[in-house]
């Protein structure tokens, strides 16, 4: 009636082969382009900070954020995910901190403002390659090819117009 199950199958052996087949297939993109563009769910993740390596807390926050895009895409909606990297505040510039053995703001600038700057800047993405893989070991769908960083000049404007028309409305 139903067809034995393999009692040797590998579970690590089968996650692979379906990352594998998954990324192969540009299955993700597909589930994107073949919904209407006219229902469309836009998703912009909450970046996480690439100077540290992801930890199981991680895990959990990304799987409730995955649940809103999944869902909406299974009720028919185009859900286009966008990544990012978050690349400010205090716990980059702490991390350097920490790394460098300053601890007042004379100990940085002695050190170089720009020197430290650039020193954080780098330190952001020192653990990507974690944060990538981690993100497809747990099925995690987002567009990390084309990831906002909160830098860049566009996404800092962006934010700068936000606030311009929310005082433009008094709120």
């Amino acid at each position: 009636m139903f067809k034995p199950v393999d009692t040797k199958q590998s579970f690590p052996k089968l996650e692979e082969d379906v990352l594998r087949f998954w990324k192969e297939n540009d299955i993700f993109r597909k589930s994107v382009e073949q919904r209407p563009e006219e229902r469309t769910y836009v998703f912009y993740e909450g970046p996480p900070t690439a100077n540290a390596a992801p930890g199981i807390h991680h895990v959990l926050a990304r799987a409730f954020k995955d649940l809103f895009p999944r869902y909406k895409t299974m009720r028919g909606y185009r859900v286009p995910r966008k990544g990012g990297w978050d690349t400010h505040g205090l716990p980059v510039e702490l991390a350097v901190e920490r790394e460098l053995g300053v601890k007042t703001k004379a100990d940085i600038e002695e050190y170089g403002v720009e020197a430290f700057n650039r020193l954080c800047r780098e330190s952001v993405f020192r653990y990507v390659k974690e944060w990538e893989l981690l993100t497809d070991r747990i099925a995690f769908w987002v567009d990390l090819e084309s990831a906002y960083r909160t830098y860049d000049d566009s996404y800092i404007e962006t934010g700068w117009w936000i606030i311009k028309r929310l005082w433009d409305k008094a709120l």
